[in-house]
């Protein structure tokens, strides 16, 4: 696996090796000695969750407060999306910026989020299927999000406004001035 360093201090890419033949491709989707290795701390994960969703879908910007906060490896098994993360650490440099990133089932690429970071997706294909291991349990109480449109943070999602499919929960998100304190 290639691990690259994003702008965002602890936000890797994460290219896998790919080995293909005539009936395939086999690809070690996960190894958390190298994964380890590769973001330099020691992560383990305990829960997978998995999404299915249409294009034009947008889910985020989410994240978890507290000792719930999470980190997240993120992959998309069938179709295309841009994955997205916003540094959400009141100390950090990059505080309020964000990384975009193509994840397809072609490029087969994997992302992590580290706690301390808003994400959320786009869905760009005609539907999509998305996976991503949390090194947290999920906490409803913990739950906070950021307005994905919030023009402090100037995300270009690739779609115009009328072309996203967003749940009641997420549109009504505050913006990021306005955001629970993630730590």
């Amino acid at each position: 696996m290639n691990f690259i360093a994003t702008k965002l201090e602890g936000c890797y890419i994460i290219e896998p090796k790919i080995i293909n033949d005539d009936r395939g491709y086999f690809m070690e989707s996960f190894n958390e000695n190298t994964f380890q290795k590769g973001i330099g701390q020691a992560i383990h994960f305990v829960q997978d969750n998995q999404s299915f969703s249409s294009k034009g879908v947008l889910r985020g910007l989410h994240y978890q407060v507290g000792e719930h906060s999470q980190a997240k490896l993120v992959r998309v098994l069938s179709g295309e999306v841009l994955d997205v993360a916003v540094d959400i650490r009141p100390n950090s440099k990059t505080f309020g910026e964000h990384v975009s990133v193509l994840l397809t089932a072609d490029n087969q690429t994997q992302f992590f989020v580290p706690r301390g970071f808003a994400h959320g997706f786009l869905v760009l294909s005609d539907t999509a299927t998305f996976f991503y291991k949390c090194d947290n349990f999920y906490n409803k109480e913990s739950e906070g999000g950021i307005i994905y449109n919030d023009k402090t943070l100037n995300i270009d999602w690739g779609f115009s406004e009328n072309e996203l499919i967003i749940s009641e929960k997420d549109k009504v998100q505050p913006a990021l001035k306005l955001a629970r304190a993630a730590w």
